[in-house]
């Protein structure tokens, strides 16, 4: 990896309603299927639309138009519709969409944050100009998030006090784009009163680091997301690993992919751990293991 040249990524652009584009990285795709047939679910949320049986195990099946408070399909829409199955988190879902349209190569570098005008409620993560077409990059962590809220909500974890104190005497920086994943990292310390600073990109990221550093406090451990727009977590790492002048903390990059390249290509850029997002446990595991590093 060389200066300016991110990561190439593949999208799976598609439409919910309407001409307007959506998008899904293609690493998160286990499928793309036509219609199936569905089971229906007693007492469901009402995008969940049903379950379907994928490779002998029953996947629950998401109308994303719904799901992000559009218009359901109709039963007409149906019929010529897409089931995009997934690997998010450790699970498969399916995504129902009006129509699938092709894929892409880009790159984290085009990718735009949305604007902060669309607020909090908004299921999107990154704005990316494709040909004249304006595409959403899909913010599925939040939207699943809504939908079951109470698979967001990680296990209580318990620390011994050597372990807590250990990880209080830490200078922890936590980045991701998802504002779902910033909130399951905080409350993971928030619980066990660990301070930490957190912020939203890749960028501002390295910009504290870099302050940190000049101000002789710098970050011990870093936890960040591999998937963000502008600079990702992996560009964010090799400008952290390439300059011989920072403080090298204790790189953990963590994704929302159940990837074996992910993982391999995060070690490539100097990260010390990739983990698969989001386990509570795992990560104060790993933390505690930067930790032993950063004070040996």
């Amino acid at each position: 990896m060389t200066e300016g040249n991110a990561v190439p990524q593949k999208l799976l652009l598609f439409r919910l309603g309407g001409s307007r584009l959506s998008a899904l990285g293609t690493l998160k795709i286990r499928e793309i299927m036509p219609m199936q047939r569905l089971t229906q679910l007693p007492q469901s949320h009402p995008a969940v639309v049903g379950t379907m049986n994928f490779r002998g195990s029953a996947v629950p099946v998401i109308d994303m138009a719904a799901a992000v408070g559009y218009p359901r399909l109709d039963p007409e829409a149906r019929k010529t519709a897409s089931i995009i199955v997934t690997d998010i988190q450790r699970q498969e879902i399916g995504f129902l969409v009006r129509s699938v349209d092709r894929i892409v190569e880009a790159n984290w570098k085009q990718v735009q944050a949305p604007p902060r005008a669309l607020g909090d409620q908004a299921f999107v993560t990154g704005l990316l100009q494709i040909d004249n077409d304006l595409v959403q990059l899909m913010d599925v962590e939040l939207l699943l998030a809504r939908v079951y809220p109470e698979s967001m909500r990680s296990a209580p974890t318990q620390l011994t006090d050597p372990e807590r104190e250990t990880l209080v005497g830490q200078r922890i920086l936590l980045v991701d784009d998802s504002q779902v994943a910033r909130r399951q990292l905080s409350d993971a310390l928030d619980r066990e009163n660990i301070p930490y600073q957190v912020t939203g990109n890749g960028q501002t990221a390295l910009d504290i680091l870099i302050e940190a550093n000049q101000d002789q406090k710098p970050v011990t451990i870093l936890v960040s997301d591999i998937e963000m727009p502008g600079m990702d977590g992996y560009e964010l790492t090799f400008h952290l690993r390439d300059d011989g002048s920072m403080h090298q903390p204790y790189v953990i990059l963590h994704t929302s992919l159940n990837s074996e390249m992910s993982v391999s290509y995060a070690r490539q850029v100097g990260a010390n751990e990739a983990l698969t997002k989001f386990d509570a446990e795992e990560l104060l595991e790993a933390m505690l293991r930067g930790s032993k590093t950063t004070m040996a």
